[in-house]
């Protein structure tokens, strides 16, 4: 940097300085420029270098069309009275992406058949939902029973303790441990029995996750669910539907509808898997280390929300981090990939799209819309869900233009 910039921005580095140093002898702002560039040498040269470097630097990188990554390191900085000052930069850039042809990939995928056994067994589903439960005569519980009971844990675990005063529970159901059901197999109502349940590892709560608690059960009763008939009024009774078979052709067109937005999810999946092995060009490590961390920050809401004590959990996060190296540097890759292809055919989100989803919300959370907007334009949500959008419109584009094979 030229030697007549450097001084001009020393002496107005000094006379900010002056008007607030304290110096014993001199009023406030009075002291000589001299005796302040003596005293607060430091002071000046980081005021100097803090407003020279980041202006250099900029138009360096505007003239030369440099799309720069992260925070420039700077190095090997010269800045001495009466010589220009001169200093390295080293940084990372966007790099140039030689897009392969993307429009040739091919990709593993069939439309989804949906058989009567399918539908047969998601009516069979709405039936339960539909189902009455009946008090029954005093009896031994057996399989298939719903027993009405009171529990309560009485070996200490994480928290309150685990206390209901009326539950029901299917003795041998699919949803109910094996303990329980076991335990409450041949009970009667009145009955009153303490008994430990071993909870598994992947339990939905943490406080129970792999615990063996001991617990304290009264049967109040014994109920049976009893399932409505499978008949036009049944139909009627779901929605809008005039037969069973119009409900059958609904049930059919939903299940075909859901396999085939999961089968396309995978189709994309491969694609974008595809496309990151034909492109090979370096990944700046500054984007990587964003991608990481917002990972690594999913990890930590994933594990709260599992109950679990995150500050406790004695995990080497440096560990961590390195095992997320090479996958997040494939999102990474994918995310350029996809936007460079998106920038060459001309795919964006159109407002109405952008407006569609942040309706959504609104809807969602309860709120005018303007206000949810106005929001998510402050806060950078509605650029995070353009970009969404557009992800969502390229992954669609190169699943319409890729070959599909069944093999």
């Amino acid at each position: 940097m030229p030697v007549e910039e450097v001084e001009a921005e020393t002496g107005r580095a000094v006379v900010k300085v002056q008007q607030r140093a304290k110096l014993p002898g001199f009023r406030p702002g009075k002291a000589p420029a001299s005796i302040i560039r003596q005293h607060f040498a430091g002071d000046i040269r980081k005021q100097v270098l803090d407003s020279l470097i980041p202006k250099y630097l900029h138009n360096r990188f505007e003239a030369e069309d440099l799309k720069v990554v992260g925070q420039p390191e700077i190095t090997d900085v010269h800045l001495e009275a009466g010589e220009p000052l001169r200093f390295k930069a080293e940084f990372e850039v966007v790099p140039q992406v030689e897009l392969q042809d993307y429009k040739g990939l091919t990709v593993k995928y069939h439309d989804p058949e949906i058989t009567d056994a399918d539908v047969d067994k998601r009516i069979e589903e709405l039936r339960h939902t539909k189902a009455d439960f009946v008090n029954e005569d005093p009896r031994p519980l057996q399989d298939g029973d719903f027993a009405v009971l009171s529990l309560e844990s009485l070996s200490p675990v994480e928290g309150p303790p685990v206390k209901n005063e009326e539950m029901t529970l299917e003795v041998g159901g699919g949803d109910t441990l094996e303990d329980f059901s076991e335990q409450l197999r041949g009970m009667s109502p009145g009955e009153e029995k303490e008994f430990d349940v071993h909870y598994p590892e992947d339990y939905g709560q943490a406080k129970l996750s792999g615990k063996t608690v001991r617990f304290r059960a009264q049967v109040k009763g014994v109920r049976r669910k009893e399932l409505p008939e499978i008949n036009d009024e049944f139909a009627q009774d779901l929605g809008d539907y005039r037969t069973v078979d119009e409900l059958r052709e609904a049930v059919r067109k939903s299940l075909f509808g859901q396999r085939q937005f999961e089968a396309q999810q995978e189709a994309k999946t491969q694609l974008v898997d595809k496309l990151v092995d034909l492109h090979d060009f370096p990944v700046p490590q500054a984007f990587v280390d964003t991608q990481i961390k917002n990972r690594m920050e999913q990890l930590i809401r994933a594990m709260a929300e599992q109950g679990k004590d995150v500050a406790s959990l004695k995990l080497d996060w440096k560990k961590v981090k390195e095992s997320q190296q090479d996958k997040a540097q494939r999102e990474v890759k994918a995310s350029m990939l996809l936007s460079r292809i998106a920038e060459r055919e001309a795919i964006a989100p159109t407002r109405d799209e952008v407006d569609k989803e942040v309706e959504r919300v609104a809807r969602q959370q309860r709120e005018p819309f303007a206000a949810v907007r106005l929001r998510f334009e402050k806060d950078g949500t509605l650029g995070r869900i353009a970009s969404h959008i557009q992800t969502e419109k390229t992954l669609s584009f190169l699943f319409e233009h890729a070959g599909k094979t069944e093999e």
